[in-house]
């Protein structure tokens, strides 16, 4: 099986992104399109983090629940999308215009990839290295990492969001990157018409 879409990295903004292209479903454009998420959280900034400043979380909101009910939300509400658990991203490389992920123990192919990684060193991808540039927005001292892009995109079929993107270590900044790009997705599907998803009450 060859994805239309693979996410690497199930922090805010791979699991917000994942949950955008989920809800879309049911649009002729995306019914049958195949998505992935690899679920590596073992690194993510979440684990440690308590909220209490971010629009619509409860004060005292933990992080590392976060990480869990994500995986349950995105699970019960749109199954469709392939959770990947306890693999780790080895390689991304292109080949015939089709990206093909290694991990410790399987092998990938998908025609879109979306980077969602922390901007920490090491960065251990064999294939994105060259993209590799100090992080534009986070304190020099702190020595981080971002891929080059520009709005989110890196090169065709290759995208990049949250703090690897060059963005602040903010939640919402995070999660509305993730949002961006999938509808930046979405709207290629949909013949390069400006593409978004809402649900609302009838």
């Amino acid at each position: 099986m060859i994805f239309n879409v693979l996410i690497i990295g199930g922090g805010v903004s791979g699991m917000q992104c994942a949950l955008i292209l989920g809800s879309a479903k049911n649009k002729p454009f995306a019914t049958h399109k195949k998505i992935g998420i690899i679920m590596h959280q073992r690194a993510s900034h979440l684990e440690n983090a308590l909220f209490n400043n971010v629009l619509g979380l409860s004060p005292k909101t933990l992080g590392k629940d976060i990480l869990i009910e994500g995986k349950k939300q995105l699970a019960s509400l749109y199954p469709h999308i392939s959770q990947i658990e306890n693999e780790k991203v080895l390689s991304v490389k292109e080949i015939n215009s089709i990206y093909i992920i290694e991990t410790n123990k399987n092998s990938y192919q998908s025609k879109t990839i979306v980077i969602a990684l922390n901007y920490s060193k090491p960065f251990t991808v064999d294939g994105l290295k060259e993209f590799i540039i100090p992080h534009k927005k986070a304190n020099p001292r702190k020595d981080r990492i971002q891929l080059k892009n520009e709005n989110f995109l890196i090169k065709k079929g290759l995208y990049c969001c949250g703090t690897i993107a060059g963005l602040p270590s903010q939640f919402a900044i995070a999660a509305g990157s993730g949002a961006s790009v999938a509808t930046d997705i979405l709207s290629l599907w949909n013949d390069n018409t400006p593409t978004k998803v809402h649900d609302k009450i009838v």
